[in-house]
């Protein structure tokens, strides 16, 4: 009997292309959380187990697969952030949003001199500042403690914000691309004992938002005046206009094909 094709209908090329279509969103989703890192731990174990039965590992293979199972049942806690940001988004009709694009290099430039200019103006007259620039790991949680603005970042703007007595001075700012995502924003403390006894609560909370993702926190000390850079749970302190600009740059505006790496939420 010779081979046949099956019959494709149109139906059944209409079901993949809607199936193809929700699994891109899902991807392009989670792209910028930090369910990407929990989701490459995820295959990692996967693929550790699935290796592991074929070598005959069995005592291995037993644990891998023990711990595959609790993984499994523990997922809905782990991504309780997004799963909850996701329904919320599917119930205003924004799921379909567009997801995150690279700024072009101008744009990036003229947010850094943007950012460099207000702090060092809120350094000279010593306003107490703590500005959070997202990057590749999303932290909307902490965007929804504030007040959302989404409003294009200036020097002014920021300087405003951070007038002692204002409504939101007290919190951070958290830049998404070059929109000010949300102001007056409560960002978790670090737990580290050995920080020096005078950082206060803004040093703090810098460093404690750069131990869970790879954002970059700015801090100005309404004591002394003095700008501070957290990145990856580590405070540099005593920056000067020149070397706050530099550092950015080096940071954030990396070419990779023509385009770089600072990202912009656009919805």
């Amino acid at each position: 009997m010779p081979f046949q094709l099956p019959t494709i209908s149109f139906i059944n090329i209409l079901d993949m292309l809607v199936v193809a279509a929700l699994i891109y969103k899902l991807f392009l989703w989670i792209k910028g959380t930090r369910a990407v890192q929990l989701l490459k731990g995820l295959v990692v174990l996967v693929v550790a187990t699935t290796i592991s039965d074929w070598l005959g590992l069995y005592t291995i293979n037993w644990i891998l697969t023990n711990i595959r199972t609790m993984v499994i049942v523990a997922i809905p806690v782990v991504f309780q952030p997004e799963l909850r940001r996701a329904l919320e988004r599917l119930g205003r009709g924004k799921f379909f949003a567009r997801p995150l694009v690279f700024l072009g290099e101008e744009d990036a430039a003229r947010v850094i001199n943007e950012i460099v200019r207000a702090v060092s103006v809120m350094a000279k007259n010593k306003m107490g500042a703590l500005i959070v620039l997202e990057r590749e790991t999303g932290i909307s949680e902490f965007v929804e403690t504030g007040v959302r603005l989404d409003s294009l970042v200036s020097g002014e703007f920021l300087i405003n914000i951070f007038i002692p007595n204002s409504p939101l001075h007290d919190g951070a700012v958290i830049i998404r691309g070059d929109r000010v995502a949300a102001a007056g924003c409560f960002l978790p403390l670090t737990e580290n004992p050995n920080l020096a006894k005078e950082l206060g609560t803004r040093h703090r909370a810098a460093i404690g938002i750069t131990e869970i993702s790879d954002s970059i926190a700015l801090v100005v000390s309404e004591e002394t005046g003095s700008i501070s850079m957290a990145h990856e749970g580590r405070l540099t302190r005593y920056l000067d206009e020149k070397g706050l600009k530099e550092v950015l740059t080096d940071r954030l505006i990396q070419k990779t094909g023509g385009q770089v790496s600072f990202w912009n939420w656009r919805s």
